[in-house]
């Protein structure tokens, strides 16, 4: 038989060492068969799409980009439509079994979070959030005031791809955000998306400042590689081998 100290001494060794509870779980994959097929060409299609347009981007990143940015929602927004739970999906209580002969009733109880809404409000969340991830760039050694279409553009989809799924799936739940920020939350695919598409922007600056003189060294073709690149290989490794796994 346990003891009230022993109880204790286990509950703060669930605990991290921080002293914060972590609370945020990971996200887990759809398990209908439609939700695996989706999870595995979704980062096929969106390399394939950003090699075919590797070349018009060097030519000219701002339309580019411009234009590229609806195909790519479209990818996500299907992809979190069929693969993720919406935001507060997990949060609900199984729906309770009926006994012989028992009516369901009409609350709210058995009804899910609303796809539409959810998709809507983190459509427009990942497009305001491309205004910080600008100012971002800028701190982190991007042109000030010059190559601002670029600079925002880039942000934009460094927002589509790494955001917009969390948005999806975490709604705007302050803990959740916190712990995800703070790179305290499990890693899954949405968050390992945002981490590596984070790292390959950062690693995609290294070629700029070289002296090869190569035209796909210009602002910010390769930092753009870098975000698709890791984007693709995070969320490969956050739904695999780290899901469930944290930093601390």
């Amino acid at each position: 038989m346990s003891t009230p100290s022993s109880t204790t001494g286990a509950s703060e060794a669930s605990k991290p060492a921080g002293g914060s509870e972590v609370t945020t779980k990971p996200v887990p994959i759809l398990p209908s068969s439609q939700a695996q097929i989706v999870r595995h060409a979704h980062p096929v299609l969106l390399a394939a799409f950003f090699y075919a347009r590797f070349n018009a981007l060097v030519q000219d990143p701002i339309t580019t980009m411009w234009s590229s940015a609806p195909v790519v929602l479209a990818m996500q927004v299907a992809y979190t439509i069929l693969c993720l739970p919406p935001a507060g999906a997990q949060a609900m209580k199984p729906a309770k079994k009926l006994r012989p002969g028992e009516k369901k009733k009409a609350a709210a109880d058995g009804a899910g979070p609303n796809i539409a809404v959810t998709t809507t409000v983190a459509i427009l969340l990942t497009i305001f959030s491309a205004v910080p991830l600008h100012v971002l760039f800028v701190l982190f050694g991007a042109p000030f005031l010059t190559h601002l279409p670029n600079t925002f553009l880039c942000s934009l989809h460094l927002s589509l791809l790494g955001l917009y799924p969390l948005f999806y799936s975490h709604g705007v739940a302050t803990n959740d955000w916190l712990e995800i920020l703070g790179v305290r939350a499990p890693f899954d695919e949405a968050s390992g998306g945002l981490v590596g598409a984070c790292f390959g922007a950062w690693i995609g600056a290294v070629p700029i400042p070289l002296d090869w003189d190569r035209e796909w060294q210009k602002w910010p073709v390769t930092i753009l590689v870098g975000v698709y690149a890791g984007y693709v290989l995070g969320k490969l490794v956050g739904g695999t081998v780290a899901y469930g796994k944290r930093f601390a």
